[in-house]
């Protein structure tokens, strides 16, 4: 099954499945219709994008409700964006892979193939990344972290201010402001200085 609310996307797909020997592939266009689908059909594979126009990054929240579903379903996240701390959070939701969209279809293929079969895969780059961002944790709970908190988290790290964060995640400035409180509640730090340290190490490990 591919989850994508872009035509072109799944039309390409299309093609790399009958290239893949695929025989049957199901199409969604968003998460509700998605897990309905694989309700019903049960597919081998889910292939799914992370960011829906209506929905941010609703992505996840699909992975987690198909893995509870089914724990062991075999899914390969797709995204625009190569932010680790992401796409940490992708797998911690249970997705076996995560590829770019702008990967070759080549690697894709592996990719499909790696996942159907069970087998975890990461571009080596991205896999290094995430090495990083694990080493640089130092056993914070970032796992608790929503990947909305997390994109927050990065942004103060990269020493943008709350008003353009507001704007970069299409959020409020209040919205922004309880969110980094809540970042200081669950990472237990006392002061926004250490916050600020916190972020600016998750922030050096992305591009």
């Amino acid at each position: 099954m591919i989850v994508d609310d872009h035509p072109i996307v799944l039309q390409g797909f299309r093609l790399l499945a009958e290239e893949a020997g695929i025989a049957r592939v199901h199409e969604a266009r968003d998460i509700v219709a998605a897990y309905r689908t694989f309700h019903r059909h049960r597919p081998g594979v889910v292939v799914t994008d992370l960011s829906f126009r209506d929905d941010g990054l609703s992505g996840l929240s699909l992975i987690r409700r198909i893995r509870a579903l089914e724990p062991e379903a075999r899914i390969l996240a797709l995204s625009m964006h190569r932010d680790p701390v992401i796409v940490a959070r992708v797998l911690e939701c249970g997705a076996l892979g995560f590829v770019l969209k702008d990967t070759p279809a080549a690697s894709f293929l592996e990719a499909l193939e790696a996942v159907a079969n069970g087998r975890s895969y990461l571009p080596h780059d991205i896999a290094i990344e995430i090495a990083m961002l694990n080493a640089g944790a130092h056993d914070l709970p970032l796992a608790n972290l929503s990947s909305r908190e997390m994109q927050i988290l990065v942004l103060i790290g990269k020493g943008k201010p709350y008003d353009e964060i507001a704007e970069i995640l299409t959020l409020n400035y209040r919205s922004v402001v309880n969110a980094t409180a809540t970042l200081r509640s669950k990472l237990g730090v006392g002061s926004m200085a250490e916050l600020m340290q916190i972020a600016a190490s998750q922030a050096r490990t992305r591009p």
